[in-house]
């Protein structure tokens, strides 16, 4: 169902952008570490977004809370990237730290992504879907969408964000 407003809003978006991805995962640094390719949910996301944006930071980092700030701060400051894309470290396990980590720097909480990613997964899964705490909102006019782990999950996500990543970027940067 599309609506005729929105595909005004959606003309000038930007031809391109650029974005930063940041896996978190313990296990996947070491790999990492070792040269050893085993970040698929990352790479899902790169494949996917390469073929029309700009990739200017890959990384897979532990689950640290003082690590990922600085990783976003870096992205932002030093690459100057429209999105951040985080996957990995968003249940609710003792060590999963990026939405406790995030939230409370977003200046503005996209919440309807959160909300949608929720019912996608529950078509999905079921009532599994309630441990995803999937969330995206914008930190120094920086769009960033934290995501979970698992390669399903990311697949689900990149069908909601990807038809919408300029436009959003374009909004983010209106009156700037």
């Amino acid at each position: 169902m599309k609506s005729k407003s929105m595909e005004e809003h959606k003309k000038n978006v930007p031809k391109s952008i650029k974005f930063g991805i940041i896996t978190l995962s313990d296990s996947k640094h070491k790999d990492f570490l070792e040269n050893k390719t085993t970040d698929i949910s990352g790479n899902l996301i790169i494949d996917s977004l390469k073929k029309e944006h700009k990739l200017v930071f890959y990384s897979v980092i532990p689950d640290d809370s003082e690590l990922l700030l600085l990783t976003v701060e870096d992205i932002i400051k030093e690459r100057d990237a429209d999105v951040i894309i985080t996957t990995g470290g968003t249940g609710i396990g003792v060590r999963d730290i990026t939405i406790e980590t995030l939230k409370p720097l977003l200046e503005k909480e996209i919440t309807g992504f959160g909300e949608i990613f929720r019912y996608e997964s529950y078509k999905e899964l079921g009532t599994g879907a309630i441990l995803s705490r999937a969330t995206a909102g914008v930190y120094k006019g920086t769009l960033i969408i934290s995501l979970p782990g698992s390669p399903n999950a990311v697949n689900t996500g990149l069908k909601i964000i990807t038809p919408e990543l300029k436009h959003l970027v374009k909004h983010m940067h209106e009156g700037s």
